[in-house]
């Protein structure tokens, strides 16, 4: 989830998400290029599983994507 959308920020929608029957159980992993200190925590208080900073770096991202299905621990990739 980009944090910056247009029209409706990622935190938001991450909200609705997590709010809709059909949604809920979408694990969400943050996309910011806002990576200051709070970030993480107004995240997941959206309900966010994750975040990673941009630019994203390749290994770290798909390592953090992977943990996040197999149910691992939250990733420390911001």
């Amino acid at each position: 989830m980009d944090i910056q959308l247009p029209g409706m920020d990622g935190l938001t929608a991450t909200r609705l998400l997590n709010h809709g029957a059909a949604t809920r159980d979408i694990r969400i992993v943050a996309l910011t290029a806002l990576a200051i200190s709070g970030d993480r925590e107004r995240i997941e208080a959206a309900g966010g599983d994750d975040c990673i900073a941009k630019p994203i770096r390749y290994r770290p991202f798909l390592k953090l994507v992977s943990d996040r299905l197999s149910g691992q621990a939250k990733a420390t990739a911001m």
